[in-house]
């Protein structure tokens, strides 16, 4: 099925489940041949997924050169290398039918790809047999033109805490995107935020906030967040590689004019310099940020 009730949920609260159902029909199994291309090009790939033992939830990044992550068959990728070192999902994804949700996005083209399914570990990385696949529109995709790889870039210590500190809460601040992963009973996702910097909101050391823009009407984050309030986001310097990954709950408020804001309280955050060793041009606006 491609939605469960928390999506059902949303849905209908906002009145969307036919256009959901009209969207929904491009969500596949299988991965197209115009899909396993796109991957192909790809040096970043974010997954999503929970901690094992039942821990918070995560989302993670992934890098290599073009083809470090690719199409084995029509049900299956297979990713080549790991994760940085102490990455609170080294463990989730050496663990066999470990529930991951994975995005490609592609600034350059603003594309971005969504696969869903369950890990399959392998002696220089790790697979996912795939059970959902589908392609997203570009809207807040801030499109870069041009990456390189920076040699001699490694990831440094992590650092942990239970409070954002002030440099963290400026790196929000300035943030254009991030990732959100979320979970529910049968499965896990990942997924894009977009917009201007100022787009998510520092409310406290504990607490964020944003905006949920207009999308594809399927809220399958949003749905997830309904089931089980779990979530992991994570957010990129573009520049110098440094990841800051953040663990938590998450719940949706709906306001009389029926706009919708998430609410992020914050249960740990672990930041990672030099975390990718991509290094990316500066940004141009997507047209459809508010």
């Amino acid at each position: 099925m491609t939605y469960h009730s928390g999506s059902r949920t949303i849905q209908d609260r906002v009145g969307v489940r036919d256009l959901a159902d009209h969207v929904g029909r491009a969500v596949g199994q299988g991965i197209r041949p115009v899909a396993a291309a796109f991957l192909e090009l790809q040096p970043l790939l974010v997954v999503g997924a929970a901690a094992t033992g039942g821990g918070g939830v995560w989302a993670s990044p992934l890098t290599g050169a073009p083809g470090f992550v690719r199409a084995t068959g029509t049900h299956r990728i297979s990713v080549a290398g790991g994760l940085p070192v102490g990455d609170p999902l080294t463990a989730a994804l050496s663990t066999e039918d470990t529930a991951v949700g994975t995005i490609a996005l592609d600034p350059r083209t603003r594309r971005r790809m969504r696969l869903g399914g369950r890990v399959r570990p392998a002696p220089r990385g790790f697979a996912v047999e795939a059970d959902r696949v589908f392609a997203n529109c570009p809207k807040y995709i801030q499109k870069r033109e041009t990456y390189e790889t920076v040699a001699g870039r490694t990831a440094g210590t992590p650092r942990h805490g239970t409070e954002l500190t002030t440099s963290q809460r400026e790196f929000i601040e300035r943030a254009d995107t991030f990732f959100l992963a979320t979970v529910h009973a049968h499965g896990a996702d990942a997924s894009h935020r977009g917009g201007n910097p100022g787009f998510v909101h520092v409310d406290s050391p504990g607490e964020l906030s944003w905006h949920d823009y207009p999308g594809n009407s399927m809220f399958l984050s949003l749905g997830n967040l309904t089931a089980d309030p779990r979530a992991g986001l994570l957010f990129l310097d573009w520049t110098s590689g440094t990841a800051l990954q953040l663990t938590g709950t998450a719940r949706t408020e709906f306001a009389p004019d029926g706009e919708r804001t998430v609410r992020f309280t914050l249960a740990e955050a672990v930041e990672t310099p030099a975390a990718s060793p991509l290094r990316w041009s500066p940004p141009a606006y997507s047209p459809a940020n508010p």
